[in-house]
C-alpha cells in the first residue's frame, strides 16, 4: 500500500462496506492519471471505458484498482452524493508543488461536466459534510478552483502569518498547528 493510499485512510477513513462504485465511472473520465502503467488527461473518457463500464476490469491498472472517490469512504456524505448522482467527484487531492499551505493535500470537489449540482443543493449539503475537520476543502468548476474551507479571513491569516482577531484565534490557531509549518510566515 502507498504513502497517499495510508493518508486517505486516516483522513477520509476505510471504504465503506455498503458503498460502491456500482454503475459510476466519473473518475474514469474527469480525473487525470499519470503513473508509470497509465495515463489520461483530466476530462477525456478512458480508452477502456465502454458503455457497460470498463472494457478491462479484471485486468485494470492497479491505479484503478486502489483509487476511490471520497463518497466510498465518508460515512457523513449522503447516498445521493455518489458522482453519477450528484455530479460532483469528491476526492483527496496530493499536489507536489503547493502554491499555498492549504493546496498540498486537501478535499477537491470537482463538478463533473453538466452538473447542476449548486442549483440542486447538493453541493452545499456535501461542503456542510466535509468541513468540519482541520482538513482544507476546495471546490472547482473546471474554470477555476476556489477554497471552501477554511473560510477566507481564516485562510488568509494562515498563510500571512498576522495576527488574528479574538474571534478568529482559536480556528486560526488550530489551522496553525496543522498547516503553519507549510506556509510561507508560518
Amino acid at each position: 500500500m502507498h504513502a497517499e493510499t495510508d493518508l486517505e485512510t486516516i483522513l477520509l477513513g476505510p471504504l465503506l462496506a455498503h458503498r460502491d462504485c456500482g454503475d459510476c465511472v466519473a473518475c474514469c473520465t474527469v480525473l487525470t492519471v499519470d503513473t508509470p502503467d497509465f495515463k489520461k488527461p483530466a476530462g477525456t473518457p478512458c480508452t477502456h471505458l465502454t458503455s457497460h463500464g470498463c472494457g478491462i476490469h479484471a485486468v485494470r491498472p492497479d491505479i484503478c484498482r486502489t483509487w476511490f472517490c471520497a463518497w466510498r469512504r465518508v460515512a457523513g456524505m449522503p447516498d445521493e452524493a455518489r458522482p453519477d448522482r450528484s455530479g460532483l467527484l469528491v476526492s483527496l487531492n496530493f499536489v507536489r508543488e503547493p502554491r499555498n499551505c492549504f493546496e498540498g493535500v486537501s478535499i477537491n470537489i470537482r463538478a463533473v461536466a453538466g452538473s447542476n449540482a449548486i442549483e440542486n443543493d447538493i453541493a452545499a449539503i456535501i461542503l456542510d459534510s466535509l468541513c468540519d475537520q482541520l482538513i482544507p476543502v476546495w471546490f472547482s468548476d473546471g474554470s477555476k478552483k476556489m477554497l471552501m474551507h477554511p473560510e477566507n479571513d481564516v485562510a488568509s491569516l494562515v498563510i500571512s502569518g498576522e495576527p488574528a482577531p479574538a474571534h478568529l484565534q482559536n480556528d486560526v490557531a488550530a489551522w496553525r498547528e496543522r498547516y503553519g509549518v507549510f506556509a510561507a510566515n508560518g
